[in-house]
């Protein structure tokens, strides 16, 4: 049964659901539910259109309510209604079209049909078939497009009809917007509209225009190459969609242009003249355009005339004249065309910046357009190249053009300073070219100090209003921008520091901000604004601390000793985070504060006191935080000795007594740590509407701390590289000094300088020591002598130690372990209740994953911070009992290479990153935090995992200066022999200090020897080095030793020493041993009857040196004598604590 159709609406009905509809919500599901399908509402609307008893007002808002909701209106029926009460896609936007036909073919009565609603209903129906169309199948929307293309076309065929000019330009608006939507669409009938353009004398005729104008842009852009562009051989309609628009009968929309023989190619040269000659056309009319019309027409000429070549110069003779109207518009339609065509106006850049400034001064002009055309200058400057001399000289010219009136907008003064600035900047820059000799404006030399001075005049005002003023903000804008302007923040700017620093602005605004704070005490904030914004620039932070060093030097010796020194601690505190200005003069202006407020302290005084005394010790705590203890101590020490004994107000004391009991006697850096504590406080914030509106925490799962102890049965972190030696102990030694449950490495890391109680020294601090209870007798050495062979030595050993870094002041040297993270898929479940078999039919879907996965470490051995890492994604381990994907199956979707199982799949690879401040075995301590599949919070410690000895093995480092293999070789084998003597019995390097990287540190060399037999043979003990010892082999000696090694192909790029030299022994080896040093390592005799196994021995067969860096800064030196039946490995180290662990390696190594 046919459901009847809707009741015509009231008035009164319509205002309510077109208000209900903007409302949207349950207003707007109640029509939709009544007016159901919504094609009924579509219906009612569009009949009430043609109905005479609706009033015109009404049609008018009917009109735009069906392009506002034309998504909902015009929307593809939904699969549940019924085929009978659901119209098809192509009847939907067939209603307006038709509608539309029927209104524009009825007469006009003025009361129910008007030329305004016929007008309205051509706007509305193009926006609807734009805005639906595109989303219906091609195959429907073409006939559609056709009926509304015909209509429009219709309209717009009435040339000189005058009661109607207004419909066809809407018209023609109409046939733009689907032009633009469309390109090329209205390509075949270029000819007809032309003719119509050459017809229209109405003032349609700009409509005309630009819609011919818009074609010809999209014939050129898109190179649509046709039959005739001028020609009307194809009528005007019926309309039909051109055939480069169609592909197999349907419509590409959307802005897409099918490649074909049409679009696409060169265009012919017919249509080239062609185009050319409707393009005189249209420039001859271009007189009959409105301002807004010439925007249009100038953004279309543009891109037209570079295609086609047209000359630029004829462009510039017949617009160049709208620069000087009074409508702002043309004159951005010449400046359009400046910047498309600069070469066209060579030479007339003044006369168009000269146009420009005397439009900002017309009082006559609103003030938006004074500002737009000073925007314009800034813009014509930013467009001249730096190299244009003559552009630098006509804005150098114009300079004194540019100061601000009296009664001038602020606005208009910012702009202007501006300018005058980049006049500045022109001046300074351009002197060596002779643009910056003197031009007399009135008597005056032009200059860039010039400049600011009486540009800055126009804002003097500031000085007596309060600093928060738009003035005031506006004089320091305008000196940032004469600070930073001959420094841009490219990184191509080729200015450099020092130069800009001497230069004569910089140094007038450094006076004019010393005097202007000094004079001024509420503009201290202000200036401490502009310091940081240039601290925070990263181009300019060398200004601001340049301003800072000025203060220091030139505005703290002036400032006067009373209660107004307070508002200069925004100064004080930038100063005291400064590592680069000395903090004497500072700490000597706070002690002078300090006893006057002593003396000054009386009843009438109240809270006075304590404020200003716990702001001076803010200061001394900035400074304990970004200076070197040494640099403080002496001038802070007494300050805070003063205050401790004195100061009248009891916090303060308390306060500055701890300050000064942490000076003396916690180091540097120390200190600094202990005080940064107070910076990371939890749950402190500055303002209660930070903590209120922004530290809002999002919702967690609560941690269930029953399953976090069970996390480490299935989540397991191993070593992807087992350690030779499993260490169970690790040597340490007693606390020194008190308290011996303190756990302390060894240290032999000195500074440079000597250090004075336990502070860093530094060399700019002006620290005298005269007391005698401060001087160290140090016990007299004799001089040593050295030959040529001790003196070689050091020159190595000091050039190998500049290499290495210093980890107390610089990153220091990292290890790096690999290791594999995997879960156990089956625990994980049944602890966690991840039911994965519902999420997916994949086999793979199956088994649990953890996400957003840190891993924490932590240790008690001396490995420093050791930095968290980050899993995003791990799949659990199939269990292979049924439930998950058995391995075959897992090998199906996961690459197999390199003879991998396909459990590669299932681990993550973890990087544990160390910086040892000891070369020591340990444990690493491991705790996991990850999120589950249903949104748990996994949380828990897992195994610990080994640190070995093995694990510490590094080259050494190899000096930037030392290039190729063969020089490499040598560096190593020289440095082996340079270490093996000074870690000797007999060194003469014991005393030597050896700086190291940075040249903050130094170290001496304790060496230490040893050595170990190992019963093995010769090839079981050259494949175990050839295995493990490779990367540290510097060199190989002797004939039969560098021929299996050789042969061996694994070691390489190494000194090979084929003969046994005395030099390859040990220094210490006496004559005899010498002798016998061919017979075989060293076995002890026990009993009498053993002297027959000594028959057995062989001659050796050479010897390894092997060369090891322990981090931070040890080294392990082994030379193994190669024997046929045995092996003797001689060992020396700087680093003694190392050989407790090396004997179990080499039982280890040689025995695996």
């Amino acid at each position: 049964m046919e459901r009847p159709p809707p009741k015509n609406l009231t008035q009164q009905e319509w205002e309510t659901l077109i208000d209900d509809f903007q409302h949207g919500g349950s207003r707007l599901q109640k029509w939709t539910s009544r007016f159901s399908p919504l094609s009924l509402l579509l219906d009612l609307s569009l009949s009430s259109l043609l109905k005479t008893n609706i009033p015109l007002s009404l049609k008018l808002h009917l009109l735009i309510f069906l392009d506002e909701f034309s998504h909902l209106l015009f929307s593809s029926p939904s699969p549940s209604a019924a085929a009978s009460t659901a119209p098809s896609a192509d009847q939907v936007l067939s209603k307006p079209i038709e509608t539309l036909r029927i209104l524009i073919q009825s007469p006009n009565d003025g009361v129910s049909i008007s030329y305004a609603l016929k007008e309205q209903m051509m706007v509305s129906t193009t926006s609807i078939v734009i805005t639906v169309g595109s989303a219906l199948s091609d195959s429907i929307y073409v006939p559609q497009l056709e009926s509304l293309v015909a209509i429009l076309l219709a309209v717009i065929n009435r040339p000189n009809h005058g009661i109607d000019r207004h419909s066809r330009a809407v018209a023609c608006e109409c046939l733009r917007e689907l032009e633009r939507e469309y390109p090329c669409l209205l390509g075949e009938i270029a000819g007809h509209l032309w003719q119509l353009c050459q017809s229209e004398r109405t003032h349609a005729s700009q409509s005309y225009i630009l819609l011919l104008l818009e074609i010809i842009r999209d014939t050129v852009v898109y190179k649509l190459n046709v039959d005739s562009i001028v020609a009307t051989a194809i009528p005007l309609v019926p309309f039909n969609v051109p055939q480069w628009l169609r592909n197999d009968d349907s419509f590409v929309g959307n802005g897409v242009v099918r490649d074909s023989e049409f679009v696409g190619g060169e265009l012919l040269d017919s249509n080239l003249r062609e185009l050319r000659r409707v393009m005189a056309f249209l420039l001859e009319w271009s007189h009959v355009l409105t301002p807004g019309g010439m925007m249009e027409f100038m953004s279309m000429v543009l891109p037209v005339a570079a295609a086609l070549e047209l000359q630029a110069s004829l462009l510039r003779v017949q617009f160049s004249g709208l620069l000087y109207t009074f409508d702002p518009l043309m004159a951005h339609a010449v400046l359009m065309m400046y910047s498309k065509f600069p070469d066209a106006f060579d030479g007339q850049e003044g006369e168009i910046a000269r146009r420009l400034m005397l439009m900002s001064k017309e009082g006559q002009r609103h003030l938006v357009f004074r500002l737009l055309a000073l925007h314009w200058l800034l813009g014509l400057a930013g467009l001249a190249p730096v190299s244009d001399a003559a552009m630098k000289k006509v804005i150098t010219e114009m300079g004194t053009s540019f100061y601000p009136n009296v009664f001038d907008a602020l606005a208009l003064k910012l702009l202007k300073l501006d300018l005058l600035a980049f006049c500045a900047i022109a001046v300074d820059s351009a002197g060596s070219e002779g643009l910056g000799e003197k031009c007399q404006e009135g008597g005056s030399a032009l200059s860039s100090v010039k400049y600011l001075e009486d540009g800055l005049a126009c804002v003097s005002a500031f000085k007596w209003l309060p600093a928060g003023s738009t003035e005031t903000a506006v004089t320091f804008r305008t000196f940032h921008k004469f600070l930073i302007g001959a420094s841009s923040h490219s990184d191509t700017d080729s200015s450099t520091s020092k130069v800009l620093m001497e230069s004569t602005i910089f140094l007038t605004i450094q006076k004019m901000l010393v005097n202007l704070v000094l004079g001024y005490q509420k503009l201290v904030p202000v200036g401490v604004v502009l310091v940081d914004r240039l601290l925070h620039c990263q181009k300019h932070c060398w200004l601001g601390e340049n301003l800072l060093q000025i203060f220091d030097q030139e505005l703290l010796p002036k400032l006067a000793i009373d209660y107004s020194l307070t508002s200069y601690f925004p100064i004080f505190d930038r100063i005291g985070k400064s590592d680069l200005i000395p903090p004497r003069r500072l700490i000597e202006l706070l002690t002078q504060f300090m006893i006057f407020l002593v003396k000054r302290h009386g009843p009438d005084i109240g809270f006075k006191s304590w404020s200003q005394g716990s702001r001076v010790l803010g200061v001394c705590r900035t400074m304990l935080m970004h200076h070197h203890s040494s640099r403080l101590f002496t001038g802070l020490s007494h300050l805070l000795a003063f205050t401790s004994l004195y100061f009248p107000d009891l916090e303060v004391r308390d306060n500055a007594r701890i300050y000064l009991r942490m000076l003396i006697c916690i180091p540097g850096k120390k200190l600094r740590h202990v005080l940064g504590l107070g910076d990371q406080l939890v749950g402190i914030s500055s303002s209660p509407h930070i903590a209120s509106f922004f530290n809002v925490q999002s919702p967690r799962f609560s941690l269930d701390s029953k399953k976090s102890k069970t996390v480490s049965s299935y989540i397991h972190l191993e070593r992807a590289v087992p350690l030779l030696v499993k260490q169970s102990w690790s040597l340490s030694l007693p606390a020194l000094g008190y308290g011996g449950d303190t756990y302390v490495h060894i240290e032999e890391i000195k500074d440079s300088e000597s250090m004075v109680n336990g502070r860093e020294p530094d060399e700019n601090a002006d620290i005298k020591y005269t007391s005698d209870a401060l001087q160290i007798d140090l016990p007299k050495v004799p001089l040593r002598v050295m030959d040529s062979k001790v003196s070689e030595i050091l020159g190595i050993l000091r050039k190998h130690f500049a290499n290495i870094p210093d980890y107390r002041h610089m990153a220091g040297i990292k290890i790096r372990i690999p290791c594999t993270l995997r879960f156990e898929s089956e625990p994980f479940k049944h602890i966690w209740g991840v039911d994965s078999q519902m999420n997916g039919v994949d086999e793979i879907d199956v088994l649990p994953a953890i996400f957003a996965t840190v891993l924490h470490f932590s240790s008690s051995a001396p490995y420093g911070h050791i930095p968290s890492y980050r899993v995003p994604f791990l799949l659990g381990e199939p269990s292979g009992n049924g439930s998950a994907p058995s391995q075959r199956d897992t090998l199906d979707i996961v690459p197999k290479e390199n003879g991998s199982t396909g459990k590669e799949s299932f681990r993550a690879h973890v990087k544990v990153e160390l910086e040892p401040r000891e070369p020591v075995p340990g444990l690493i301590d491991v705790s996991i935090e990850a999120n589950s599949e249903n949104g748990e919070i996994i949380t828990g410690q897992l195994l610990s995992f080994s640190v070995g000895i093995e694990d510490m093995f590094l080259k050494a480092i190899l000096p930037l200066d030392i290039t190729g293999e063969s020089a490499a070789a040598g560096y190593y084998s020289d440095l082996f022999d340079a270490l093996w003597e000074a870690c000797g019995s007999s060194s003469n390097t014991g005393r030597e200090m050896f700086l190291l990287k940075g040249s903050k540190g130094a170290a001496a060399i304790s060496g230490t020897q040893s050595v170990k037999l190992l019963e093995v043979s010769a090839m079981h003990m050259i494949h175990s080095v050839e295995q493990y010892l490779s990367p540290f082999v510097v060199s190989v000696i002797g004939d039969s030793l560098v021929k299996v090694v050789k042969d061996g192909g694994v070691i390489q790029d190494v000194t090979w020493k084929e003969h046994l030299a005395d030099s390859a022994l040990d220094a210490t080896t006496t004559p005899m041993a010498m002798a016998d040093s061919d017979r075989g390592p060293l076995y002890l005799t026990y009993f009498n009857h053993e002297d027959s196994y000594r028959n057995i021995y062989k001659t050796n067969m050479g010897w390894f040196l092997v060369l090891i860096f322990l981090p931070p800064r040890y080294h392990l030196l082994f030379r193994v004598e190669v024997s046929d039946v045995s092996t003797l490995v001689r060992i020396r180290t700087d680093h003694w604590p190392c050989l407790a662990y090396v004997d179990d390696y080499l039982e280890s190594l040689f025995s695996s």
